[in-house]
Parts: C-alpha cells; sequence; structure tokens
C-alpha cells in the first residue's frame, strides 16, 4: 500500500508540534544571545563557563531546536518526537519553569510590586514571557497517547494508553506513550472494572452480557448530575492459558478522567467480546 504524499499544504501529523518546539528554541536562544550583547560577550561566557544552570540551558536550547530523531508520522500524530527526547524536554523545561517562579518571586519580594511591574516593562514583557515558553513546552511533551480514538479503524486512546486491533490476525498491540508494551492476543483480553470502582450509574450503552459478565454491582451511588456512567479506573486484563506465569496478568490500568475515555474503555470491551464470539 503506497503512502500518501505530504505536501506543505498537507503536512504530516505532528509537523506542528516539531515547528512549535523549534520556534520556542529559537526564540529563548534570541533572547539569551541578546542578553550576552548587553552583558558582552567575554563577561557572559567567562560567567556561563563557571554556572551549572547555563550548561543546562545549554543542552536544552540544543535539544529543543535540533530536536534528534524528531519525524512528523501519520500513524503517530501525538508523538513525533522520540520518548526519551520528549522526557528530557519535560524535565528540562520543568526546572526552567521552577528556577523562573522562583528568581522573579524572590526579586518580586525582595524588590516590590511597583519595581516588578517596572522591570517587566523594561524587559518588554519577558519576565512573563519567558516562564510562559517553559510551560509551553512542558504543556507540549504531556503524557499523551499514540493517536485519538478511532473505533471504525479499531483504535482506542484511553488516558495516555494506546491500543491498536487487528482483526485479520486476531492480535492487539498496547502502547504507553510512544513505548510499545506488547502484542496480545485478542481472546486473551479482557476489560475489567475493579469491584471497589464500580459503576455509579448504568448507561444505555453497556450490554446486559457485559454487565452480567462482571458479576452483581454494589449499591449504586447517584452522582448529582445523573445520567452517565462514571468509572475511576479501568484495567485490562490478559489470561493466557499457554503462557505460563502470566496468567491474569494487568496489561494497563489507566484512569476514566475525560468522557472520551470512558467512551473508549466501553468500545474497546465490546470490541473484544466481539472478537471471543
Amino acid at each position: 500500500m503506497t503512502r500518501p504524499n505530504r505536501s506543505r499544504e498537507n503536512p504530516a501529523p505532528g509537523a506542528g508540534t516539531v515547528f512549535a518546539l523549534r520556534a520556542i528554541g529559537l526564540v529563548l536562544l534570541a533572547r539569551w544571545l541578546f542578553s550576552m550583547a548587553q552583558m558582552g560577550y567575554g563577561a557572559a561566557f567567562s560567567a556561563m563557563s563557571s554556572s551549572p544552570w547555563a550548561s543546562v540551558n545549554v543542552v536544552f536550547l540544543f535539544l529543543l531546536i535540533v530536536l534528534p530523531g524528531a519525524r512528523a508520522r501519520a500513524e503517530r500524530p501525538f508523538h513525533p518526537l522520540p520518548q526519551r527526547l520528549r522526557q528530557a524536554l519535560r524535565l528540562f523545561s520543568l526546572l526552567g519553569l521552577a528556577f523562573a517562579i522562583w528568581s522573579i518571586g524572590l526579586f518580586a519580594w525582595q524588590a516590590g510590586w511597583h519595581d516588578t511591574v517596572y522591570a517587566v516593562t523594561e524587559t518588554n514583557g519577558w519576565l512573563v514571557v519567558g516562564p510562559a515558553l517553559y510551560a509551553a513546552v512542558l504543556w507540549i511533551c504531556r503524557p499523551r497517547p499514540l493517536w485519538r480514538t478511532n473505533v471504525a479503524a479499531r483504535r482506542f486512546a484511553i488516558g495516555r494508553y494506546a491500543i491498536a486491533l487487528d482483526a485479520a490476525a486476531q492480535t492487539a498491540v498496547v502502547w504507553i506513550e510512544s513505548r510499545k508494551l506488547g502484542q496480545y492476543d485478542m481472546r486473551e483480553l479482557s476489560v475489567k472494572w475493579p469491584p471497589s470502582e464500580a459503576i455509579e450509574t448504568a448507561h444505555p450503552l453497556v450490554s446486559e452480557p457485559a454487565t452480567a459478565r462482571r458479576g452483581p454491582a454494589p449499591a449504586a451511588r447517584l452522582p448529582r448530575g445523573g445520567g452517565q456512567a462514571r468509572r475511576s479506573h479501568v484495567e485490562l486484563i490478559w489470561d493466557s492459558p499457554a503462557a505460563a506465569g502470566h496468567n491474569r496478568q494487568i496489561v494497563l490500568r489507566a484512569a476514566l478522567v475525560k468522557p472520551g475515555d470512558r467512551a473508549a474503555a466501553r468500545a474497546l470491551d465490546a470490541a473484544l467480546e466481539q472478537a471471543k464470539a
């Protein structure tokens, strides 16, 4: 099967993420060079040579601009970056954000709000924009699944986990962010909700066989909003009689925070039950 050619008018999913990260890195680098020019490059390099924080920023800017191994791919729309690169950027941006907030807060506490507002205007708002850029990198590199849920394509996303079902080969591949957890037989997988995390209210999309399979639920507790079923956690169980020591193994356990996670869990449950029929 040939892949469609990607053009500038139709870029591959994830190209925007790569562009945004490189743009943030270039803005931070331009501001850093501007500050060095005001201070004097000789004095700036002398101060940087004895500053561990400057070394951390150099590594962070290098990773942010070069993005080694980053490539936009249609099969990984939310993860154009390698997993280790994403984790490194997340760590460095968190450190940069914490240091920026601490230094600005300390300056505001010592100098007062009047001098702080004056400093913000003198730096053209950089005291606000700088921490916002670190926060933007932290948000872009947040834990996400590989894709959104697409029931027709048999792709499901629950929390930061992604599950792809292959009906022809009867296999299921599970990913945590961009790292592959394993490949399993669809007929050996099942979706379970722990008894302590039982359904609060009945949902019309939950079938009667599925309810009977899970067993009698404890007394239902009606939420204030009513209506939609709410489950705090869901588990994907691998029960393989042929794999010694792997019976009833929990492949994933994810929190159902968003309504889309709950809908994906119900759709995955129905697809696995259909594969067993």
